[in-house]
């Protein structure tokens, strides 16, 4: 009952703070499996996606004051797609995979989206762990080793002196703790796209791999914040 009531708010045209007040009170309940029957439905997948910014074709993430809202939508889908096979199944409907790479496209150059992507990649890494449909979807139709690798790129702030060969800094301080996190779920992700990846068949695919590997070099040499932060990244 609660959780409807809140999303009864949330399809209304309210104020920020309301928005990421139910957000957050969402996103704590749907942590249990039991509340989350009357909130997996199309309607209030949609409502989420909606405030997610998922469901818009501008070319930008404009409003800084939108941020919070679409942060807290990411993490409460997050947890319902985790603890819901129906959402699990709806997602592959409502084309959610795709609509996920696209704001990750727009989170490219953009100031203050860290957590915007971090939690964009983090759905992208459930989806393809728990959907096989939709893993087949980000490697076949997204573009998905594409797009993560350049996520993972932009990350580690790669700079390249060749083709495949990435600048070497051993003065660069480490990562911070965004960055990392969100190069960790970059390469989750990337692992679910490419784990079925046997045969390499064409020449822009042999590219894809060939910069990846480049960039995974890259990683192992890069630290972040803390000695487990390092560890969990490499």
């Amino acid at each position: 009952k609660l959780c409807e009531k809140i999303l009864n708010i949330l399809e209304k045209d309210t104020k920020t703070s309301c928005q990421v007040t139910c957000l957050e009170a969402l996103r704590i309940l749907s942590r249990d499996k039991k509340v989350l029957v009357p909130v997996t439905t199309k309607k209030n997948m949609q409502v989420l996606m909606r405030l997610a910014k998922l469901d818009t074709m501008e070319d930008s993430l404009e409003r800084v004051s939108e941020y919070p809202v679409i942060v807290e939508a990411l993490k409460c889908l997050c947890n319902i797609i985790f603890n819901s096979a129906v959402a699990q199944k709806l997602s592959l409907e409502l084309n959610l995979a795709a609509m996920l790479c696209n704001l990750l496209k727009k989170c490219k150059d953009q100031q203050f989206v860290g957590d915007i992507k971090c939690f964009d990649l983090r759905l992208l890494f459930l989806l393809s762990l728990l959907h096989t449909d939709i893993r087949s979807q980000l490697r076949q139709e997204l573009q998905g080793v594409q797009v993560l690798t350049q996520a993972l790129e932009s990350s580690l702030s790669v700079r390249w002196t060749a083709e495949y060969k990435a600048a070497e800094d051993h003065d660069r301080p480490p990562l911070s703790l965004q960055e990392t996190d969100c190069a960790i779920e970059a390469l989750k992700a990337l692992f679910n796209v490419t784990l079925d990846s046997w045969n390499v068949h064409s020449e822009n695919e042999s590219h894809q791999f060939r910069y990846m590997a480049a960039i995974l070099r890259h990683c192992l040499l890069t630290s972040g914040p803390t000695e487990d932060k390092t560890e969990e990244l490499h």
